[in-house]
Order: C-alpha cells, then sequence, then structure tokens
C-alpha cells in the first residue's frame, strides 16, 4: 500500500473508532485488507449523514451533498479528488468490484431526509430504507466475501433482507429521537392499520393502539431476520465471522425494541452496553441458529 492510501486508510479508521459505533468490534474479525475496505465503506455513509445532519441551512446541506456526489462520481473515474474518504471508497469500490449503483443510492438515501420526513405507505419507508441500508449490505458483501460459485440470486435476497431488518430496528429504536427532529419514520398507512394517528405520537399522547402499532412493526422485522439468517450460508468464512458479529449485535438491540413494546413511542431504547458486543462475539462462536 502507498504512502497516501496508508494515510486514507488511517483517516477512515479514525472517523469509525471515534464513532463509538456498534460496528467497531465486528469488523475487528475481518483480515486487515478486508478491514481496511470495510473502514471506508462506514467512513462513505458516516460523511453523508453528517452532511445531512449537521448544521446549516437546508440549502447549503442541498449543496454540500450535491457537490459530495460530484466528488464521488469524480473519484469512482478515476480523476483526483481532495478528499480521503472519497478517495478510499473509490479505491475499495475497485479493488472489490463493487457496483457503484450502490454508492450512489446511499447518497439518494440521505439526501430524502432533507425534503422528506414522513412516508405515506410502507412500500414508501422500504424503499427508503434499501437506499440508506440495504446497499450498505450490497456494497459490504463483495468485501467481505463469498463462497465459490454463489450468484448473485442466492445471496442478495438476504443480503437485501438483513439491510432492512437493521434498518427497521434503528427506526424503532429511535423514534423519539426522530420525532424531536421533525422525523416520523413509521409510515401513515402504519398508522392507520393499528387505530393510530401520527398526529397523537407528535403531541406524545401515546394511547393503548400504539400497542398494536408496536407489534405489528416488530413482527415486520422478525421476518427480515429470520430471511437475513440465509445470508451465512454464503459468505466466505471471514465474511460469515463478521456478519454473525453484526447480525448478533443487532439481534440483541432487537429484542430491547422488543421487549420494550409501545415503550419505544415514549423514551429511546437502549440495549445494555456490555451485552451487545458480548452477544456479538457468542454469535460467531455459536453460528446463526
Amino acid at each position: 500500500m502507498i504512502v497516501s492510501q496508508r494515510a486514507d486508510a488511517a483517516f477512515c479508521q479514525s472517523i469509525l473508532k471515534k464513532s463509538g459505533s456498534n460496528f467497531a468490534l465486528p469488523l475487528r474479525l475481518l483480515s486487515p485488507e478486508k478491514r481496511r475496505g470495510s473502514n471506508a465503506l462506514y467512513a462513505f455513509c458516516r460523511l453523508a449523514d453528517d452532511i445531512i445532519d449537521g448544521e446549516g441551512t437546508l440549502s447549503d446541506k442541498s449543496q454540500a451533498i450535491d457537490e459530495f456526489e460530484r466528488m464521488l462520481r469524480n473519484a469512482l473515474n478515476g480523476q483526483v479528488v481532495d478528499d480521503p474518504v472519497l478517495r478510499s471508497i473509490a479505491c475499495t469500490a475497485d479493488r472489490y468490484t463493487i457496483p457503484h449503483e450502490h454508492l450512489f443510492a446511499i447518497v439518494k438515501g440521505v439526501r430524502s431526509d432533507l425534503t422528506q420526513s414522513r412516508y405515506e405507505t410502507t412500500d414508501d419507508l422500504i424503499e427508503y430504507c434499501r437506499r440508506v441500508a440495504s446497499a450498505v449490505g450490497l456494497a459490504a458483501v463483495p468485501i467481505w466475501g463469498l463462497r465459490r460459485g454463489i450468484s448473485s440470486e442466492d445471496w442478495v435476497p438476504p443480503a437485501d433482507a438483513c439491510g432492512l431488518a437493521f434498518q427497521w430496528t434503528n427506526i424503532l429504536r429511535d423514534i423519539v429521537e426522530d420525532r424531536e427532529r421533525g422525523r416520523v419514520y413509521i409510515s401513515r398507512e402504519s398508522f392507520r392499520e393499528a387505530g393510530c394517528d401520527v398526529q397523537d405520537l407528535l403531541a406524545g399522547r401515546i394511547g393503548s393502539a400504539f400497542k398494536v402499532l408496536a407489534s405489528n412493526e416488530v413482527s415486520r422485522a422478525n421476518r427480515w431476520f429470520a430471511e437475513a439468517r440465509q445470508l451465512d450460508e454464503f459468505l466466505s468464512i471471514d465474511g460469515q465471522r463478521v456478519f454473525r458479529a453484526m447480525y448478533g449485535v443487532y439481534r440483541e438491540l432487537f429484542r430491547s425494541v422488543e421487549q420494550a413494546g409501545s415503550e419505544v413511542f415514549i423514551q429511546r431504547v437502549r440495549a445494555s452496553k456490555w451485552r451487545l458486543p458480548v452477544m456479538g462475539i457468542y454469535s460467531v462462536l455459536a453460528g446463526i441458529s
């Protein structure tokens, strides 16, 4: 690795380290080369998120994400860019043959947060989750590695389900935090089906019907978690290690969400900090059952 690439990789690693992400420990299970690629992907996603969630006017953020996308396109086309994260993700995409469409889908997903804070149908929300979460998994799997003879028809559906399961967990965990930002990531359709109203959530009027809403959304995520387990059989050995660790961490977080029930509409769910890494490592040792 040349000096500039080493410096770029170190910069991406520092972003992951500072984030305190649950992904930091699982990624350490990869080989150094694959870890650098995964760090670059994480840093890329973090950078895009920070543009949208940071300070500044809507116009400023819109211009910033447009510039970010322009620089990404230039980097992927082999042009020199100033940003170390974009240099790293371009190098990673080239090394592991990551389809560029997944990276642009991530940018499109986070950009939508600038103008859309409500979703009419569950299908609309799922499409959003595919951009901000499933696309990340579809970009990560080529880095982690697949077993010989595995086709995209085999691994893409469970990878997609994995992204949906993880993002739905995030949504249910962060309902209160998102509400304070004026965002609601449960569709109006789901509210109506449960006999609830979005305005009740925004006003903090959490009645008994919210138990039905929580149960419905948990059931939806449970189906995706079940489908996502199939990804394990398609991955390389070290790919299995990191996937099992991430799956274990998110499954444990999801259990906390599930146990909270309608409390997710009142306060942010917090899983035990010591149980998350422990359950991640346990999943590596035990496999996906």
